[in-house]
């Protein structure tokens, strides 16, 4: 190969133009996959049991080629739904599939007031979708335009359920011969209902002491810990979500309570309109501290992120804008070694979780999924849902996401719209969800 003195145009040995070596094979691809416009836009709302899922499909002008996404916000199912419909599907038709990047930023500003959960969440739906095209038209598992799988299967956290210490013990052994190696307590310490308490949340879990009880639910939890260790061991990783039940002072003194026991983390110590006192956490115990499920806005992780005063970003990918934004995140935590455990319960659908599992596999500060195994009725929903087993989640290597919906089926679980959350302290006044 020879170089010109004095040009900018490196040869061969065929004396061709290294810039025509380049574009001549580009412009054959071009010519035989033409750019792809979005035709049509369609919601998918829908509840299952307890959930109130919302999905997209986005149409090309290719025919049978679809993109698939997941903007599911239980609480306001429908105005998701009339976002995507009145305000981003008459933006988009006719665009391109491939402006991702020029989409979601148009979708992003479009309502003047930003991170707002439920433009978020509209936005997500539509962003996954031309992120499942563009794989699809790629021929290749979305993890690959990603960058390609940094591991071969996605570690799970399972949660251990109990009322006395020794359910909780006897749930988390479950778990463990399940094949989980990370186990999230949920303890109601074996009181009966009263004082704010219910037997239950709808998902079966027991509800915990309201903030006016702080000194029960830090009491009771180190108390489960301890037994957990005692009996169970230190083979097991443990942890908690404290849902910002408790006042931030009580959640310091947990976080210095649980120092001993060598925590996997504790999430969501403080609300997003506390965070500052993860700098007192941080100061003052070496508890690892995971926090974003609230999250709407960057400006509510980012000082936590630049700071280093949380070791996990638990985002719901859907509530920060979808796949886009989530993969920035990921990338901006890299470099301050906050690792990635996205939020992951059962009111995100199986293509919600798609979207955590491709960015799993191919993010390197990938910490921790979270996610159950799908019931025969969601994988018939939604064919192609992710495999769970053994505590891990396994990709198809289907192109795009992998996954699609059951419209025709999808039809049998009418949409509610969504549902409020919100509970009542003792003394009656409400409190945090």
């Amino acid at each position: 190969m020879a170089v010109l003195l004095g040009s900018n145009n490196l040869l061969s040995s065929s004396a061709e133009p290294l810039e025509e070596k380049i574009k001549a094979p580009i412009r054959q691809a071009n010519n035989a996959l033409p750019r792809l416009k979005i035709t049509d836009v369609k919601a998918i709302p829908m509840t299952v049991g307890i959930n109130h899922l919302t999905v997209v499909k986005v149409f090309t002008n290719e025919p049978g080629l679809y993109g698939v996404g997941c903007g599911t916000h239980s609480e306001r199912q429908a105005l998701v739904v009339q976002t995507i419909d009145q305000y981003i599907k008459p933006a988009i038709v006719g665009r391109y599939t491939d402006d991702i990047n020029d989409i979601w930023h148009m979708a992003f500003t479009a309502p003047y007031w930003r991170a707002s959960v439920d433009a978020n969440n509209a936005m997500s739906a539509i962003d996954g979708a031309l992120w499942d095209i563009l794989g699809k038209r790629a021929g290749v598992p979305l993890y690959q335009l990603l960058g390609g799988k940094l591991r071969t299967k996605v570690p799970m956290f399972a949660n251990a359920v109990g009322r006395s210490l020794s359910e909780l013990e006897d749930s988390a052994r479950e778990r463990m011969e399940e094949g989980y190696n990370y186990i999230r307590i949920r303890y109601a310490g074996g009181r009966p209902p009263a004082n704010g308490w219910t037997e239950t949340r709808e998902d079966g879990a027991p509800v915990f002491p309201t903030r006016s009880r702080d000194i029960t639910y830090v009491s009771k939890i180190v108390e489960a810990f301890e037994h957990l260790r005692d009996e169970i061991g230190w083979d097991v990783e443990l942890s908690n979500d404290v849902h910002e039940m408790i006042s931030p002072s009580s959640a310091l003194t947990l976080a210095k309570a649980c120092e001993p026991l060598r925590l996997h983390f504790l999430e969501d110590l403080f609300s997003p309109e506390d965070i500052m006192w993860h700098e007192h956490a941080r100061k003052q115990s070496s508890t690892p501290i995971a926090f974003g499920e609230l999250t709407v806005n960057r400006n509510e992780w980012l000082p936590l992120v630049a700071n280093r005063w949380i070791d996990y970003i638990r985002c719901h990918i859907s509530a920060i804008g979808g796949l886009s934004q989530a993969r920035k995140i990921a990338m901006c935590c890299e470099f301050f070694n906050v690792r990635t455990s996205w939020h992951g319960p059962s009111n995100v659908s199986p293509i919600g979780h798609a979207v955590n599992m491709h960015l799993d596999l191919s993010t390197y500060n990938f910490g921790i999924g979270e996610g159950e195994p799908f019931s025969d009725e969601l994988q018939e929903l939604f064919p192609g849902a992710p495999e769970r087993k053994n505590g891990y989640t396994f990709c198809n290597d289907l192109p795009g996401l992998g996954i699609d919906i059951n419209e025709e089926l999808a039809k049998k679980y009418p949409p509610e719209g969504g549902k409020d959350r919100g509970v009542r302290c003792a003394d009656g006044s409400p409190c945090k969800p």
